[in-house]
């Protein structure tokens, strides 16, 4: 009788996983080599990241989809902007066909908010645009991401420089990290501050170490 029953409840199982549609597989692939990508380049490890794009990128080229790539590229695109690498060589080669929520993307990552709809850009991105801040961004690499949109755009506060470094360091990201103690290095040398630049100088010494 169990093995009836347990016989029983296995055809079931596997009569509903049978009647799931399986996604296509490019799209689990792809997601699993970009997530690889974000967390190799966040903790500053360019081998293993380039490796994981390229990955990425011939996943998702497979579709032959101007779309689907030029998301990836996005992607890429977005964990530069917060570690303050703003050239994206490889979205700006799919731009053209790009859709127009993919293009206001890359306008916001690029400061170039002039006559931007910020309707078009992820919810956790609208408001900043209209604020200024990055006050109301959650999640860690979404508010790093706004806040190199902000610099890049010259409207980021110093709290918002200080949050970004705090981020990125809860987060143990060496990348994004190295690149916003350099930017409070360059005000506290700009202000004077040696104290406040010796400082940020053994911060950076002790996050750089391997």
């Amino acid at each position: 009788m169990k093995k009836t029953v347990l016989l029983l409840t296995m055809t079931m199982i596997l009569a509903g996983c049978a009647g799931k549609p399986q996604p296509p597989s490019w799209q689990p692939n792809a997601k699993s080599a970009l997530d690889g990508f974000l967390d190799a380049w966040l903790h500053g490890d360019t081998p293993a990241a380039d490796a994981e794009f390229a990955r990425a990128r011939r996943e998702t080229a497979s579709t032959g989809r101007f779309d689907k790539v030029a998301q990836a590229e996005l992607v890429r695109c977005a964990a530069q902007v917060a570690s303050l690498v703003y050239a994206c060589p490889g979205y700006a080669a799919l731009a053209p066909d790009a859709s127009a929520a993919q293009q206001a993307y890359a306008a916001y990552l690029q400061g170039q908010w002039q006559g931007l709809n910020a309707g078009l850009l992820p919810e956790q991105h609208r408001a900043v645009v209209t604020s200024g801040t990055l006050a109301g961004v959650q999640d860690p690499l979404a508010r790093l991401v706004a806040a190199g949109a902000l610099l890049k755009a010259g409207r980021i506060a110093p709290a918002d420089i200080a949050n970004a470094v705090d981020t990125a360091s809860g987060q143990g990201w060496r990348r994004p990290l190295l690149a916003w103690l350099g930017v409070q290095e360059q005000r506290a040398r700009a202000a004077g501050d040696a104290a406040a630049v010796e400082q940020i100088r053994r911060r950076m010494a002790l996050a750089s170490e391997s």
